[in-house]
C-alpha cells in the first residue's frame, strides 16, 4: 500500500514536497529491470562506462544554481553555500572514474609454467544506495558512481527530508544517456527499504544514517549472504597543541563544527586544547562564532542556515541547557541571534567550556551548531580523551610537528586522522570508520572492492 511522504521545510515549516511511495508491483518491476540492464552493463567496457558517467556529471554540474536553491529549501543549507556540494560531487565522481581503469583491472598472480592464472574483478549485480539528507548528493555519488562504473545497476532511496534529490540524479544520468533500468531512483518506507533488502535482487547495500539505522539495515540483511556499507554516527575530535598555529586551528574548527549548522557526520564536536594555548583559542572561537548570522538559507548573507527540523535544534538546546546544569559555561549569548526562539528549527551557535565527558554534549552525536572545548595538560590527557568514544570516522591534530602528529595519530582509534585539517574527504583517500561508526570503505581505489567480487582464473596449458 502506498503512503504519502512529505518534506517539510526547515526555512518556513511549509510542505515543500510529496511524493507517494512506490506500490510493490512498482519495486518488483525496478528490481527485474536493474538486474536485467546490469546483464548488458556489465559487458561494456571501463572506458565506455566513463564517458556515460562523466556526461552525467557535466549534466548535474550545469544545474548548479537550481541544486542550490531546492538544498536550501529541502534541508536548509545557506544558498551562498550550495554549490559546494555541487562542487563536492564533481570532486568524488570525477576522481573515482579517473581511477577505475586501474582499480577494476585484473590481479596478475605471477608466472607458473603451464598454466595461465589471474583474478578477474565482477560487479556484484545491484547496488542499494540508501542517501542521508544531511548532504544528500555528495554522500549518495560515493557509491553511486563507483557502482556503475564497476559494472554494477544502482537503485536510490533518498531520505524524506530530501526527497527531490533523487530525482535530480535521475534527471542527470537521462540527460547522460544512461540504458534504462541502470539507474532508478525509488521513494520508499523504511519496510520497503527492507524488504528490498531481504527480496534477493539486490547484492550490496551502501547505508549512511544513524547507527540505528545501521542496525536495521543488518538485521534487514541477516541471512540473505550481501555486503553491506555503514556509515553510521560520528563525535569526531580535535586536538590543538601547544606549537599549534592558533588562527588557522581556530579558523578551521570552527568552521568544522558549524558547517552546515553542525549537521555532518566527520563535524567537530569536542575539542581539547593545551592548556598553554587554551585562552588564545577559546577566545578565539567565541569571537568567530558570535559573528555568525543565523537567517533564512535563501538569503545571500546567511553563513548559518536553520537545522532539519525543531525536534534537532530541541535535541542540542537540551544538550546545552544539561550541560550548563552541570557547570559548563555557554560563550555565546542566544540573544545576538534573534532568529532563534527558543522553539524553532533556528538554533543559535553555542561554544561550551568548563565541559566533561560527564556530559552528553561530549559524548553523545549532537548535529547541531554547538561544540564543546575542554582544556588537557598533555598529549598522552589529550589522545585518552579522543578516544573516550564510541565512535570513530575522524579525528584533527592541530600542530607544526608532522612526526609527533603521526606519532599521535597511530594512537587514535579513527577511520581517517587529519592534521591542521578537518571535516573534509578527499576522494584519494578510503572513506571508513571504526567502532559504532559502522564498517566498509568508500572512495579511493580501495572503494572498488566491495563493488565487485573476486572471480579466479585457473588455466592449464593443453
Amino acid at each position: 500500500m502506498s503512503t504519502i511522504l512529505k518534506c517539510i521545510s526547515p526555512v518556513d515549516g511549509s510542505v515543500y514536497l510529496e511524493r507517494e511511495t512506490a506500490s510493490s508491483e512498482a519495486i518488483d518491476a525496478a528490481l527485474a529491470k536493474a538486474n536485467a540492464a546490469q546483464k548488458d552493463w556489465a559487458r561494456k567496457t571501463v572506458a565506455e562506462r566513463a564517458k556515460i558517467c562523466t556526461a552525467f556529471v557535466e549534466a548535474f554540474q550545469g544545474e548548479a544554481d537550481r541544486h542550490a536553491e531546492e538544498l536550501a529549501w529541502q534541508m536548509g543549507r545557506p544558498i551562498r553555500y550550495g554549490k559546494g556540494e555541487v562542487g563536492g560531487l564533481v570532486e568524488r565522481a570525477t576522481y573515482m572514474i579517473s581511477v577505475a581503469e586501474e582499480a577494476l583491472r585484473d590481479v596478475q598472480v605471477g608466472e607458473k609454467d603451464g598454466f595461465t592464472r589471474y583474478i578477474k574483478r565482477e560487479p556484484v549485480g545491484v547496488v542499494f544506495t540508501i542517501a542521508p539528507w544531511n548532504f544528500p548528493y555528495m554522500t549518495a555519488v560515493n557509491s553511486v558512481i563507483p557502482a556503475l562504473m564497476a559494472g554494477n545497476a544502482v537503485i536510490l532511496k533518498h531520505a524524506t527530508q530530501t526527497l527531490g534529490c533523487a530525482e535530480r540524479f535521475a534527471d542527470a544520468f537521462a540527460a547522460a544517456g544512461l540504458p534504462d533500468g541502470l539507474f532508478q531512483a525509488l521513494h520508499l518506507s523504511h519496510q520497503d527499504a527492507a524488504d528490498i533488502i531481504g527480496s534477493g535482487q539486490v547484492n550490496y547495500v551502501s547505508f549512511t544514517g544513524s547507527v540505528r539505522g545501521g542496525s536495521e539495515i543488518e538485521k534487514a540483511a541477516s541471512g540473505h549472504f550481501l555486503g553491506t556499507g555503514l556509515e553510521l554516527g560520528g563525535k569526531d575530535p580535535a586536538y590543538v597543541r601547544a606549537d599549534a598555529d592558533i588562527d588557522q586551528a581556530v579558523d578551521g574548527l570552527v568552521d568544522g563544527a558549524m558547517f552546515n549548522s553542525g549537521q555532518s557526520c566527520c563535524g567537530i564536536e569536542r575539542i581539547y586544547v593545551h592548556e598553554s594555548v587554551y585562552d588564545a583559542f577559546v577566545d578565539g572561537a567565541a569571537k568567530l562564532v558570535s559573528g555568525y548570522k543565523l537567517g533564512s538559507p535563501l538569503d545571500e548573507e546567511t553563513t548559518l542556515g536553520p537545522v532539519v527540523n525543531a525536534k534537532a535544534a530541541n535535541f542540542v538546546r537540551q544538550q546545552i541547557k544539561d550541560a550548563v546544569a552541570a557547570g559548563a559555561r555557554a560563550l555565546v549569548s542566544v540573544a545576538d541571534f534573534p532568529a532563534d526562539d527558543g522553539e524553532g528549527s533556528y538554533l543559535a551557535p553555542q561554544v561550551l567550556v568548563d565541559v566533561d565527558h560527564s556530559m552528553s554534549v561530549m559524548t553523545e552525536e549532537s548535529f547541531g551548531p554547538v561544540v564543546g572545548i575542554m582544556k588537557v595538560s598533555s598529549d598522552e590527557e589529550a589522545v585518552a580523551l579522543m578516544n573516550d568514544s564510541e565512535f570513530g570516522l575522524t579525528a584533527s591534530i592541530w600542530t607544526k610537528d608532522l612526526a609527533k602528529a603521526v606519532e599521535l595519530g597511530d594512537q587514535i582509534n579513527t577511520g581517517t586522522f587529519f592534521m591542521n585539517r578537518c571535516d573534509y574527504l578527499d576522494p584519494a583517500l578510503a572513506w571508513t570508520g571504526v567502532k559504532n561508526t559502522g564498517r566498509g570503505c568508500s572512495l579511493s581505489k580501495l572503494g572498488y572492492e566491495a563493488l565487485t567480487r573476486p572471480k579466479s582464473y585457473h588455466l592449464k596449458h593443453a
